[in-house]
């Protein structure tokens, strides 16, 4: 089941990490600036955000395989439409429903996991699955650069790559179940006699008011925010904006992807082995080397790419590696029967401030004419980030459905 979720994550961001090689040709078309590029990306944040507070709990009471192939077909459907976009309006609308469209996977996936892994080996377990999220990254950064090196215009980064998102999505209909009592096993937490049935809304309270839960929350937003401040604009760094060797360094910016999926995994192991579960600590290290990686990138010349890429690659490893930490702590922290709520309000701050921070950085770009001072933006915000996850370990004591029921 893991392999299957695996699998057919491994292709989900080919409808959505595909935007930022389209940037630069779609601002020419269309005439806009980086801003406004800005401004397309954060309303694909922003209905992801929406949509992963509405699924992850929706997660808790539905087939999380379902809804992740559903996600999967309304995503194709939405990025084929915005291939065909002649006006800003019309792709930020549709890119915007497309992030909703995305967010039905997570959180599900995550239920899925959870719902076949013992606790003590969930660190491997959400770090396999995270490493397959970065190395989605890695795959849609590979089918991008050899679609635009073939000179292949930008609505084809939308119609092209989604196709292996399109077979990934049958395949894990046809293998994936969402519980082990589909396939005959005895489920690993299976509902207690008599007990009492949780709405929705008592999903929502207990979730949002544990103080250890939102701070971990807090923290997991500001390394989104870099995430994807790196996600987005690094294509727009090598394909330009700054003094590059042109096509010859496209293929440096694939050093990120595959930091972030090296990353993940090793943060997974890290956590267990290591740390022996103390995924805070873990988290913490991380984004505070994530911040000296990016000063680093800012006190690069631009034009020693070759350099340039081997900090990416850091970047990438130090950035999204921790995040593989935090998707263990939604069980940790408020119990099993929350799982799915807890993700989704997780990847809800996470992607908020990914949303926040997009039209910002783009400004940054305009008023500077480099990407190079994104990276200074970013030192400061994985540096919170690093701070707010150690501010969450002095919280009290989270509270956790036995307590409730």
């Amino acid at each position: 089941m893991l392999l299957a979720t695996m699998f057919c994550y491994l292709f989900f961001y080919t409808g959505r990490h595909n935007f930022g090689w389209a940037a630069t040709e779609m601002a020419t078309d269309l005439g806009i600036s980086y801003a406004m590029i800005g401004w397309i990306s954060a309303a694909m944040l922003f209905g992801y955000a929406f949509g992963q507070f509405v699924n992850g709990n929706l997660a808790d009471r539905f087939s999380p395989r379902n809804m992740i192939v559903l996600g999967a077909l309304l995503s194709v459907g939405a990025n084929v439409a915005i291939s065909f976009g002649t006006t800003y309006t019309y792709i930020l609308v549709l890119w915007a429903l497309n992030g909703y469209f995305q967010s039905m996977a997570w959180a599900p996936g995550s239920r899925l996991i959870s719902n076949w892994w013992e606790r003590e080996e969930r660190g491997k377990a959400f770090g396999l699955y995270t490493m397959a999220a970065g190395s989605s990254s890695v795959v849609t950064f590979l089918l991008s650069i050899l679609i635009l090196q073939n000179g292949i215009p930008w609505p084809y980064l939308f119609r092209l790559p989604v196709l292996f998102l399109l077979f990934a999505a049958i395949v894990f209909f046809l293998v994936a179940r969402s519980k082990p009592s589909q396939k005959g096993y005895p489920d690993l937490y299976p509902d207690l006699p008599n007990q009492p049935t949780i709405s929705w809304m008592e999903r929502y309270r207990v979730v949002l008011k544990n103080k250890r839960f939102l701070l971990t929350s807090l923290s997991l937003g500001f390394e989104s925010m870099a995430r994807y401040g790196l996600l987005v604009w690094v294509p727009v760094h090598f394909l330009g904006t700054v003094s590059t060797d042109g096509e010859e360094s496209l293929w440096g910016s694939l050093l990120l992807p595959i930091g972030m999926a090296l990353g993940a995994f090793s943060f997974g192991i890290l956590s267990d082995k290591v740390f022996y579960g103390n995924r805070v600590r873990s988290i913490g290290m991380g984004m505070l080397l994530a911040a000296g990686t990016m000063l680093a990138i800012y006190l690069t010349p631009p034009e020693n790419w070759q350099l340039g890429a081997v900090w990416m690659f850091l970047a990438g490893f130090f950035v999204y590696g921790p995040q593989a930490n935090f998707w263990p702590l939604s069980p940790e922290i408020l119990g099993e029967k929350f799982v799915g709520t807890g993700v989704g309000i997780m990847n809800t701050s996470a992607y908020l401030f990914a949303a926040m921070g997009e039209p910002i950085l783009g400004k940054i770009i305009d008023s500077s004419g480099s990407s190079t001072p994104v990276f200074l933006a970013l030192a400061v915000i994985c540096f919170l980030s690093a701070g707010t996850i150690q501010l969450s370990s002095y919280a009290a004591k989270p509270v956790v459905h036995s307590e409730i029921t």
